[in-house]
């Protein structure tokens, strides 16, 4: 049951689930969510994402919507990847508590009570699920090991698994943050850098896919870690590019006028010569052009941080 209370509704939890070409799938799941969610009495919705599926995934959301109000639907016209798929939901869910899942039933929604739990009772804002047992091939499983722990390194956030699409925000998380590209990997990362800092993981359990292929290629560890340092990099500085542009730049203006005042010293109290025929008076004229560059990079960047519409976007824990 869903309270409403002078326009305002207050819910349990909302369920975003991405999905792409999961027709088999989705019955099952969609049945095994609402028995969880009957069994321990929440207030629930289930808000599927069909990213452009072209088999009948939209057709069965839409018998499933006649049968039960909780079950909701949105969908592209095309595919435009699990990042976008998220960001719409997370823009319709009215839940205190949002749980993201897969729609292929690798993840289990026997999750749901102890996730809910660690977010309402507990104090998390985001729990991130690890599957520690996967049923996946060796290669997947050896190279998602190198992603979590290059992650783990760049980020700081102690996580073992930043790819489960199982995990819980608490409702203001996924209000205050923005998902777009590929950066769905890295929403512990988004939520760490807007001032979320209570971070916790879960072992759930992981099943072996039991209809279709999965969806995501090679292509995505390419991808992931430059979305990383995006992230990072934007998090950092996106409001003071300056300090790493500018700060960059000096040092490399600096030793490029160490490096010709050198030489230029050398020739004439030493009287060396050939002093155009050294590299090193090639590599301080590289580093002069560089790092001006790079200042005037930081320049422009200013400029374009200054006339934001969003340069002073703060987010506020509360006001008295």
């Amino acid at each position: 049951m869903v309270l409403t209370v002078s326009g305002f509704i207050f819910m349990d939890i909302s369920v975003v689930i991405p999905l792409l070409n999961e027709e088999e799938s989705l019955p099952e799941l969609i049945q095994w969510i609402g028995a969880v969610m009957k069994a321990n009495q929440f207030s629930y919705e289930i808000i599927l994402v069909d990213d452009g599926s072209t088999d009948q995934s939209w057709n069965v959301i839409q018998e499933f919507h006649q049968k039960e109000e909780a079950v909701k639907g949105i969908r592209f016209r095309r595919n435009y990847g699990k990042s976008a798929a998220l960001f719409k939901g997370f823009e319709k869910a009215e839940g205190e508590v949002v749980i993201t899942m897969d729609a292929d039933l690798q993840d289990s929604p026997d999750e749901i009570p102890e996730l809910y739990k660690m977010i309402m009772e507990d104090g998390y804002d985001l729990v991130s699920g690890w599957k520690k047992e996967r049923h996946d091939p060796f290669f997947k499983n050896q190279t998602s090991k190198i992603y979590n722990a290059f992650t783990r390194w760049l980020s700081g956030i102690k996580l073992n698994d930043f790819n489960c699409g199982l995990k819980a925000y608490r409702k203001k998380v996924i209000k205050s943050i923005e998902v777009y590209g590929e950066m769905h990997r890295y929403i512990p990362v988004l939520a760490k850098s807007s001032g979320f800092k209570k971070i916790g993981e879960k072992v759930v359990k992981h099943q072996a896919r039991k209809y279709g292929t999965t969806k995501f290629g090679l292509v995505r560890f390419l991808n992931g870690p430059l979305d990383l340092m995006s992230i990072s990099f934007v998090g950092r500085f996106g409001k003071r590019p300056m300090h790493f542009f500018g700060a960059v730049g000096f040092f490399m203006i600096f030793l490029g006028l160490v490096i010709l005042a050198y030489l230029t010293i050398g020739k004439f109290a030493w009287n060396q010569v050939g002093m155009t025929d050294r590299p090193l008076f090639y590599f301080g004229i590289l580093l002069l052009i560089v790092g001006t560059q790079l200042f005037a990079t930081g320049f422009l960047a200013e400029l374009v941080s200054r006339n934001s519409s969003t340069r002073n976007n703060y987010l506020v824990e509360e006001e008295i």
